[in-house]
């Protein structure tokens, strides 16, 4: 195949709202030896992108300046290490940056074969999530078949991702989201019990159904919601921290910690080292992808925009408005 020079891609031009995302056109990146070149058909949007456009989410210095943390395409070009794929290949791969592109350069290791049946937009929408819950929910978290996990934020990609995974795996789930409708959705996915949090104190609504409390938080809000958390785990128990929409910091008592002997933790998925996120993808492929080829997972797509329509995009996601994924389309099939 001719690779052109030149590409199509969406750049943040200066730290600022959603009209700060350009149209450019840009060289296609390099594929070093380890990596694969695809061309996108499809990008995710996830609400890191919108810090990085904010100012607010630094970039790694090794990583793309274009954001798009994950893409479903083609594979073009194969660096010399990269043995699994060869042109041709369909593949679902997490990015390092640059997935508002035409074209992506990703580590080789961190692309996983496109699951048959579905459509550009949903592959696109699986990898930024799948290795997040992954990661957090089932190794940091240790989530087990029959516990009970908290999940907030259940409408969003990454909450109806763990909603989903943590059913498959044989948990219940009780979840939080901010309308009746984005409630009774959750529960379609699978949800036992979903809160509105809008309505009623969660934590005591919570506390009604897991009286003896919960063993796993996901927690993506942090704030006001950290010692509310705290106190719901059973002993034993896991907070799992994934980002703080209403901010990093609160006040813990940790009277509770200790005698019920609670982990805290948590996790940012692109700072992690290469290799580190290489056997994430593993533990993905093993898990994960065959429940979608059972389809017991599916990736609930909630918009699609041009990419040089990134901007609407992400005027959506900050509005919170959205169930299920966000995605750019790129290119077509």
């Amino acid at each position: 195949m001719s690779l052109p020079t030149t590409m199509k891609a969406v750049a943040v031009s200066k730290p600022g709202g959603p009209e700060v995302l350009t149209p450019i056109e840009c060289a296609v990146p390099e594929c070093r030896p380890h990596e694969v070149l695809i061309r996108v058909l499809a990008a995710g949007v996830n609400r890191p992108d919108c810090l990085q456009r904010s100012g607010h989410y630094r970039v790694p210095p090794d990583a793309s300046p274009l954001p798009g943390l994950e893409v479903a395409g083609e594979v073009v070009l194969s660096g010399g290490k990269a043995l699994r794929w060869r042109a041709g290949d369909r593949v679902v791969a997490l990015c390092h940056g640059g997935g508002y592109a035409e074209y992506c350069a990703v580590d080789a290791r961190h692309c996983l074969p496109w699951p048959g049946g579905l459509s550009a937009e949903a592959a696109a929408g699986l990898a930024e999530t799948c290795f997040t819950v992954e990661h957090n929910l089932f190794q940091r978290g240790q989530l087990a078949t029959g516990q009970t996990v908290l999940v907030h934020g259940g409408s969003s990609g990454i909450g109806t991702t763990a909603i989903q995974l943590a059913v498959a795996r044989g948990a219940r789930v009780l979840t939080t989201a901010g309308s009746e409708e984005k409630c009774a959705y959750c529960m379609e996915l699978g949800a036992t019990r979903a809160f509105n949090y809008r309505d009623e104190d969660w934590e005591v609504a919570c506390r009604e159904y897991a009286e003896a409390g919960v063993d796993v938080v996901l927690d993506m809000v942090a704030g006001p919601y950290v010692m509310k958390n705290v106190r719901l785990l059973r002993e034993d128990g896991r907070y799992v921290m994934i980002a703080f929409l209403q901010g990093a910091v609160a006040e813990v008592n940790f009277g509770h910690i200790l005698p019920k002997r609670l982990t805290l933790t948590g996790s940012t998925l692109r700072p992690q080292s290469n290799d580190a996120k290489a056997a994430i993808a593993k533990a993905v492929e093993t898990h994960i992808w065959p429940l979608l080829a059972e389809q017991r997972l599916r990736v609930p797509v909630h918009a699609t925009f041009p990419l040089d329509e990134a901007s609407r995009a992400h005027v959506l996601m900050e509005s919170s408005a959205h169930m299920g994924k966000i995605i750019l389309n790129v290119a077509a099939e």
